[in-house]
This record gives C-alpha cells, structure tokens and sequence, in this order.
C-alpha cells in the first residue's frame, strides 16, 4: 500500500490530503483561515501565523490511522503560479513543513505551484485524466486568480501558459465584496449563490472584454448601484453571478475561437458555483471538481506527487 502526502497553504485555506493510490482515492482535513467579520482577507503576516497554527493539528488527525513506512511521496505547493517569480509567503509554510517531512520519513517531495495543484484536483475528480496527454484550456478563477491557460498534458503533468486574464479585479474577489456589500459572511460564495437562486427577476448584463482579457472591477460599482436603488438582494446576488458567468463564457468563446477548439476544464473556487456549472457543463461540455475540490485543497497536489512518482520509478 502505498500513500502520497499533500500540503498546500494558501491565502485563504490549510489544506492538507493523502492519495491511495490503491484505491485511486483520497482523504483530506482543511480549515479556512479565521477572518474578522466585515474584512475581505488577510495580510500575508496573518496567514502565515494562522497556518503555522492550524497545520500540525489538521496533518495529525490526516495521518492518524496510516503507518509511516506506507507513505511514498509528498507533494506541496510552493507558489501561486509555475512562473517565474510569482511567490506568496503563506506558501513557505507548507513547503518547509513538506520538506521536514521528506527528510525525516526519507522520501521524495515534489514541489508544484496552487494553480496546478487545482487544475490536477479537477482533471482526477472529474475522470478527465486522459487530459494529461492532451492539449485543453483550463480557467482558475477564484479569489486570488482569474486566469485562462493553455495546458499541454506530458503524461505525469502538464505545462501551462497564459492565454488570458482579468485586467483588474478577480472573480472571487467581486463575489466577496458584493457579498460583504449585502452582509453575508466572508468567504461569501456559497451564501451569494443561495440567494441567487432566489431572484426570479429577468438580468441582462454586458461585461467588459479586451480582445480575451477581462474587466470585472466595474460589477462591484453596479452592485451598489443596485442596492442604493432598493433591489432586493436576492436579484443583486445573481446579477453578480450572471455577470461572471456570462465574463467567462465570452472569454471562453473567444479563446476557443483563437486556438481551436479543445477540451475544456474549469477550477478554482469560484467555479463551484452550480448556476455557472450547469451553464458550462451544457455549452462547452467541460470538465470541474465537486465543490470541496474546486476550493482551496491539497488533494491535486497530492495526486500529482504520486503521477511524477510513477513516472519516475517506472515499477511502481
């Protein structure tokens, strides 16, 4: 038996998950990080104390039942994006720990970056691992990214490039200032598609594109708007989802029209929204996790630790 560790710290979530790969399946434990009623976030000095808090506790109840000499590999992310210089603090936290880990168990740590890490977790839990030898287009939307990428499978991963972005404000970060605006709680998501599904009201909205970039910093001025004319926030929710949903979808458009068409896969919390999934699954056939897998985890980079493992030790 054989298990593949996984730890990825980012700026909103300690996330911590084993891969069977007997079984082909993974446990996790997770905890968001605490953040103070009416704020959007926290500082990087704050995310790093609350992980260093929260990591111990989370692996010890992860690794609880599984014996030492079974585990094979650890995977960890150590940045934002697989870029030069993109870097986030909060990331050293679980990378250091992984790195303990490593040389006291004696076995191989593999580093990757959060943005492979949630396009991995999408491709294994929506069967789409014959991905890894293709070429699609991956979006990662969330509060710290809304980014689409071309990705090119190379059997045990994938490379990635930039193929477009917003130009201004990310997609998680409109929904949690929106849904701050209507007094729901951070992150607010999950409560602002409730209350989307709410509204009864026709919306029409028109986004901004340049050329397959997008512009969302415009959504949150017209959600207050909204509000100051009395909508009721139940429309206000959905408009805000709409407007998203109907960004991504032009973008996607757009970039299919550029580069011919491909599969398609989304990740990132934001895209575990059920009214953009429905909507996407419909029109482009696409590919996204379940909701734990589309938020902040380490399940993706736990997996992809076991497929370079197997690349590398080919008995395996």
């Amino acid at each position: 038996m054989s298990f593949f560790l996984g730890i990825d710290t980012s700026n909103y979530t300690t996330s911590t998950a084993v891969f069977d790969s007997n079984t082909g399946k993974f446990f996790q434990q997770k905890k968001l990080l605490p953040v103070k009623p009416g704020e959007l976030g926290l500082r990087q000095s704050d995310a790093v104390f609350h992980h260093t808090a929260q990591l111990h506790l989370l692996f010890s109840e992860l690794v609880k039942d599984i014996d030492s000499k079974d585990i094979a590999a650890i995977g960890a992310s150590s940045r934002p994006r697989p870029v030069d210089g993109s870097y986030m603090p909060c990331f050293t936290v679980g990378e250091n720990t992984a790195k303990i880990l490593s040389s006291a168990l004696k076995v191989p740590l593999y580093t990757f970056s959060h943005q492979e890490g949630h396009i991995a977790a999408a491709l294994y839990d929506s069967k789409s691992e014959n991905l890894f030898t293709e070429k699609f287009l991956a979006f990662h939307v969330s509060g710290g990214t809304t980014e689409a990428v071309i990705a090119k499978g190379s059997g045990y991963g994938f490379s990635l490039d930039l193929a477009a972005k917003s130009l201004d404000l990310n997609a998680g970060q409109a929904i949690d200032r929106v849904g701050l605006m209507l007094g729901l709680k951070f992150p607010c998501g999950a409560e602002l598609e409730k209350l989307a599904l709410q509204n009864t009201k026709k919306i029409s909205v028109r986004p901004t594109l340049k050329e397959c970039d997008c512009c969302l910093s415009g959504l949150e001025n017209i959600c207050r708007r909204l509000l100051e004319n009395n909508e009721s926030k139940e429309y206000i929710a959905a408009y805000c989802i709409e407007y998203i949903r109907k960004t991504l979808s032009l973008m996607t458009d757009k970039l299919l029209l550029k580069y011919g068409t491909m599969p398609v896969l989304y990740a990132g919390g934001v895209m575990s929204d059920s009214i953009i999934q429905n909507s996407f699954k419909e029109k482009y056939n696409a590919a996204f996790a379940q909701p734990s897998l589309s938020s902040d985890n380490a399940v993706g980079v736990a997996y992809l630790a076991y497929r370079k493992y197997k690349n590398v030790h080919t008995e395996f």
